[in-house]
């Protein structure tokens, strides 16, 4: 007779394999309007879940009007290291910057 495996359980009575949960990243926007903030981060099986659980512990008391639940796994970011070559503006193309133009005579609208 097979007997189905049970899954350890925590003092705190959570699954002990929650860490092999996926992490979930959450954006909370606050009002219409304004735009959505990081608000931190939770483990959860699925989708669904993740946001049942970013809803329970980012808005329990009527913070936010919308909830953005990302898989951390799908966020692809900048090297902080990097930042000076990835940002800096290339030297000799100040061209692409407005400041360096002047206003034309008789042109309308600019």
């Amino acid at each position: 007779m097979a007997t189905a495996a049970k899954t350890p359980v925590t003092e705190a009575g959570q699954s002990a394999n929650r860490g092999s949960w996926p992490l979930w990243e959450v954006f909370v926007r606050s009002a219409r309007g304004l735009s959505h903030v990081h608000a931190g981060s939770l483990h959860a099986p699925d989708a669904e879940m993740a946001v049942r659980n970013a809803r329970d512990l980012y808005t329990r008391r009527n913070e936010g009007v919308s909830l953005w639940v990302v898989p951390a796994s799908a966020i692809v970011a900048s090297d902080p290291d990097a930042k000076g070559a990835f940002f800096e503006s290339p030297q000799g193309k100040d061209y692409r910057h407005a400041m360096y133009y002047k206003k034309s005579e008789g042109v309308k609208h600019l």
